[in-house]
């Protein structure tokens, strides 16, 4: 078993591969009257958090059926509205509570072709790679048929006359419209919110990884999506997708994984290596409004090098290309970085080609996302199930008294993470149009909620009114929006989060900002609310330590730590109404047992040297962007 390679670090390729809950004070619901449909749909004006997930890979994508899953769409969505499904390894996976939207969204090339391969009543029983791919039926027959399948492909890339015989568009259709009928069968409006779906999984020639997930608003969809077979170029997605638009099929796309870029995702210049333009900018944004800035392989809110002064940044980093054990370089490959990139770019050119909001999701290719520490299946089916495999514990064969570990990229994966959306109604137009408008916000696993406004009118007052949310959407814009100036009026920030209740309490709320000054990007963090009768300490901009601690032979935590909700009325001291700014926030759970010590625990083994012992859940807001006059 020593000899056994993770999968992440044996395959040189390219995969990437809530409900409804309540506002700070009690809201009249506006509901649809009763001469409408039976079910008639509740809709909040004041808007509810919906917990969703846009990133999950079945039986059609090509590695989760190596990796051994055989659950379907249909799956995918019965875990998602609470049902059990069971995992390639043969045990029950279930959800403590159901979500309130989700996305399959299988890899477009191949799309559909291993199942296919594998039937042997098939046209392609005597495929010569059949056997192999039949053979996947363990850890190792799974690696052995992923290098295969990722060689056939590489040579037809690095000869395109070799043509592609597993390119098979009828094949494929076939699949996509199973992803179709699936979400069409499963979306139940005022309840329970399907998309339509897949992910176009592009990546630069050393591995650089520019996955994204397409997502269609409504019920019409192309006849295929745009692969990587059509296309490595996202521009050219960009286009297929405005050509879809004038047809009346609405969709945007979301990138993943900028972490594991190389600083592709984020450059500062186009495909082709020229400088980045106002029609650049304009393509992209009306394309990707979000990004995906936390899920399973990593956050990619910023890093350490990139952000020296901020504590918190070192959090759940992937430092490696998707797939890959090269190195990923930071520049390029963090949202924060590239919203101070693009406020250069605004300052300088006029345009922002980096103005988006921030959702979370699983990247999950079991069929279903695994959001718990303490009950934590991981993300690739039969090869990274048990602990050894994913680097938490030492390998069977290893002594106590030299013990050895598995060194794949899975030992930085996590239990992330989740979309969340404020939406008048859990359906495909009001969440799509959270989507559009950015009125977002990420997880990395807890049904946190945050909420974000910044307005010239709001004052302390609004945060203890009774209608607050009234009076913030009233007197100022929520996160995802441009806040214009008014002069020389300093604005104000009104923020609130609450906890979730099946987890750890809160620790503290912060905003971070960034600007430009003298030409150069600046960025600050600073806390505003803390738990346990705290003030913000006026030189460091910082909450005192609460106190809340972990038992790392029990993973018990600190009773009566943390807060239930915290919130803030806050001002910038340094406001400047002559910057471009964008604030955003996040919020700090107290620590807890990260998953991999839940497995060292189980294991009765101490944890891994190396590994953070606990962790920090958190949520970030989507930005609020101050625009000079």
């Amino acid at each position: 078993m020593r000899h056994l390679i993770l999968w992440a670090m044996l395959v040189p390729v390219l995969w990437g591969c809530g409900q409804q809950t309540s506002a700070p004070e009690p809201v009249e619901q506006a509901v649809t009257p009763a001469t409408a449909a039976p079910s008639a749909i509740n809709v909040n004006p004041l808007r509810n958090a919906y917990y969703g997930d846009t990133h999950i890979h079945t039986i059609l994508s090509f590695d989760a059926f190596l990796m051994g899953t055989r659950r379907t769409p249909d799956d995918a969505y019965a875990f998602a509205k609470g049902s059990t499904i069971e995992h390639a390894s043969g045990f029950m996976m279930q959800l403590n509570k159901p979500l309130d939207f989700l996305a399959v969204s299988d890899h477009a090339f191949y799309l559909g072709m291993m199942r296919e391969i594998a039937d042997e009543n098939s046209q392609y029983e005597d495929h010569a790679i059949a056997p192999t791919v039949r053979g996947a039926t363990d850890a190792a027959g799974s690696n052995v048929a992923f290098q295969t399948i990722i060689g056939h492909l590489r040579e037809r890339m690095a000869d395109p006359d070799l043509g592609d015989d597993l390119d098979d568009r009828n094949v494929a259709r076939s699949a996509w419209q199973e992803i179709i009928e699936a979400a069409e069968r499963h979306n139940d409006p005022g309840n329970f919110t399907t998309f339509i779906g897949y992910e176009y999984t592009s990546s630069g020639p050393e591995f650089q990884n520019l996955h994204r997930n397409v997502i269609f608003r409504g019920s019409e969809a192309p006849s295929q999506p745009f692969a990587r077979l059509d296309s490595l170029n996202p521009e050219d997605l960009w286009a297929w997708m405005d050509a879809n638009r004038e047809k009346g099929i609405e969709s945007i796309a979301i990138p993943h994984n900028s972490n594991g870029s190389d600083g592709w995702m984020f450059a500062k210049t186009n495909w082709a290596g020229e400088p980045i333009d106002a029609g650049y900018a304009d393509l992209r944004m009306r394309n990707e409004p979000i990004v995906e800035n936390s899920q399973v392989k990593g956050t990619s809110d910023t890093h350490p090098l990139l952000s020296p002064n901020d504590e918190w940044a070192d959090f759940e980093i992937m430092p490696l290309r998707i797939a890959s054990n090269l190195e990923s370089k930071p520049p390029g490959s963090y949202v924060r970085e590239a919203y101070l990139n693009g406020l250069v770019m605004q300052a300088t050119g006029g345009f922002n080609p980096y103005k988006f909001g921030v959702i979370a999701a699983s990247d999950t290719h079991n069929a279903a996302g695994s959001f718990q520490e303490d009950n934590y299946w991981s993300k690739t089916g039969m090869t990274d199930i048990e602990p050894y495999m994913r680097g938490s514990v030492p390998l069977p064969d290893s002594s106590p008294e030299d013990p050895q570990y598995a060194n794949g990229a899975s030992k930085y994966w996590g239990a992330s993470g989740l979309a969340g959306v404020w939406a008048e109604s859990n359906t495909r137009d009001a969440i799509f149009d959270a989507f559009r408008r950015k009125e977002t916000f990420s997880t990395s696993g807890p049904r946190i909620q945050v909420r974000f406004f910044a307005g010239y009118d709001i004052d302390e007052s609004v945060a203890s009114a009774s209608d607050s949310i009234a009076q913030a959407y009233a007197k100022g814009v929520p996160m995802g929006a441009d806040l214009t100036a008014d002069g020389d009026r300093v604005p104000a920030f009104f923020v609130w989060a609450a906890r979730d209740a099946d987890t750890v309490a809160l620790q503290r709320l912060q905003i971070i900002k960034g600007w430009v000054e003298d030409g150069e990007p600046q960025e600050a963090v600073i806390d505003v609310a803390c738990s346990d009768g705290g003030t913000v300490d006026a030189d460091t901009q910082r909450c005192p330590d609460n106190g809340a601690m972990v038992d790392l032979e029990t993973c018990a935590v600190t009773p009566e730590k943390g807060a239930a909700e915290l919130s803030a009325v806050w001002r910038d001291p340094k406001f400047d109404p002559a910057q471009h700014a964008f604030y955003y926030v996040r919020v700090l759970e107290n620590p807890k047992c990260r998953w991999s010590t839940w497995d060292a625990i189980r294991a009765g083994v101490t944890p891994r040297p190396g590994m953070h012992a606990t962790i920090q859940d958190r949520a970030w807001s989507s930005p609020i962007w101050y625009q000079p006059g």
